[in-house]
């Protein structure tokens, strides 16, 4: 980006800072797990933090440098800037996303956002429109008398419940004023199947907006538990013999130069060629899934999860199916979608989306056609229709083996995700 460019982005945010009575400005970005990191600057600071960035330690991040090279720089991405709702009173507060820096300037090859950046740019390469919807299930419980945190549930509803069962409907509430506050746009939100679990949906965006979007809800989410006296816990298995939690991910495949002007969500122009890209886009995921799933579930109680309560077990697919990793579901639109439902909320979302990115691309490319679709209900199916589908990883140690021997994650991985990924 020019100099001139980058000077009149810092004119629009000092306008905001000025017009606002900004008095802190959050500098935010994601260590290689997608734990949300930030450091506060004023606003005094703010030109230089446009003009040369602000340098941080990188070796005190997960998965970042050592001690030998530890000088990186957080340069903001203005396009991201947001004010914090719940931090007004006493002067506003905004939150920007950065990118990552070498001393030099270049890109940082371990930022995340970095990654899913690239994988963006190789589908528009392809002349491929990628846009994901996340849909994020998430428990509240409660904290004892000390404040100390407990496996208490709020409540003891169930899905789709209401007051006076349903005792989350305020924090819901909360939660969805705070996004439309922040820009952030929310489709619904209700009541899960667990006692004290909920779910979340927002508007369907380019993989980076989805990305920033889910990484911002999660934030929002803890802060209204915190302020409501309890705690959310986005654990893929929080209680046993309960529904685990999954961050389901709803994927729109299309031909850049096949969507119409001026429609609602871009409707495709061809949706028949644009079914036959999304199906090839699906086959790539699922020849990679196993290879990337240590990934999408990137903790050992993810797999108490897998292959339980409408969690999927095996690599299949089928239409409106939830039980199936892949599933399409009913729409009355040309707008067709899939849904990957093996993800759970503790994956890194840059990370995940630019992993699934790159292995649709890869479906793209080589003209692959999924399997059969498997129109059966797989919990309760007979045990020969189940023996002859491939089955995702069963457990952490064998989700690392397939991570470490596929040379697509090899390919696209930067140097020592793999190694912190394999030692959780």
């Amino acid at each position: 980006m020019r100099d001139t460019d980058r000077m009149r982005e810092y004119d629009e945010i000092r306008n905001l800072v000025d017009d606002e009575n900004v008095k802190f400005i959050r500098l935010a970005f994601f260590d290689i797990f997608g734990g949300q990191k930030n450091l506060a600057i004023m606003p005094h600071e703010l030109k230089r933090a446009f003009e040369e960035g602000v340098a941080f330690d990188g070796s005190s991040i997960a998965g970042f440098e050592d001690s030998m090279r530890s000088d990186l720089f957080l340069e903001p991405d203005p396009s991201t800037v947001t004010l914090i709702p719940w931090r007004s009173m006493d002067g506003a507060v905004i939150r920007m996303f950065c990118d990552i820096t070498r001393p030099d300037r270049s890109t940082y090859p371990r930022d995340c956002r970095c990654l899913l950046k690239q994988a963006v740019k190789h589908a528009e390469q392809m002349g491929v429109e990628v846009n994901f919807g996340t849909e994020v299930e998430f428990y509240i419980f409660r904290k004892d008398e000390n404040g100390n945190l407990t496996k208490t549930p709020h409540d003891e509803a169930g899905y789709f419940d209401t007051t006076p069962k349903d005792h989350g409907e305020n924090i819901r509430r909360d939660i969805c004023n705070i996004l439309l506050e922040m820009g952030i746009f929310p489709e619904s939100s209700h009541h899960e199947n667990g006692p004290g679990q909920h779910e979340v949906v927002f508007r369907y965006a380019d993989p980076l907006t989805t990305a920033d979007n889910t990484a911002t809800l999660r934030w929002v989410i803890q802060n209204v538990a915190v302020s409501s006296g309890c705690w959310a816990d986005f654990s893929p298995k929080p209680l046993p013999g309960k529904p685990g939690n999954g961050m389901h991910f709803n994927i729109s495949i299309a031909k850049k130069e096949d969507r119409r002007e001026g429609t609602d969500g871009g409707v495709a122009a061809n949706p028949g060629e644009n079914e036959k890209l999304m199906k090839s886009f699906m086959a790539g995921v699922m020849r990679r899934i196993n290879d990337i799933t240590l990934f999408l579930n990137p903790t050992r109680g993810s797999y108490q999860r897998l292959g339980t309560m409408q969690a999927p077990g095996y690599v299949s697919w089928s239409e409106e199916n939830r039980s199936q990793l892949i599933r399409i579901p009913a729409v009355r639109s040309a707008n067709k979608r899939f849904e990957l439902r093996s993800p759970d909320p503790m994956t890194n979302p840059y990370l995940s989306y630019a992993l699934v990115i790159e292995a649709g691309l890869e479906g793209i490319r080589d003209s692959l056609e999924p399997p059969k679709p498997t129109d059966v209900n797989l919990y309760t199916a007979d045990p020969e229709i189940r023996q002859d589908l491939t089955r995702l990883p069963a457990d952490f140690d064998e989700a690392v083996q397939y991570a470490r021997r596929s040379g697509f994650v090899k390919r696209l991985l930067p140097d020592g995700y793999l190694s912190a990924y394999s030692k959780r």
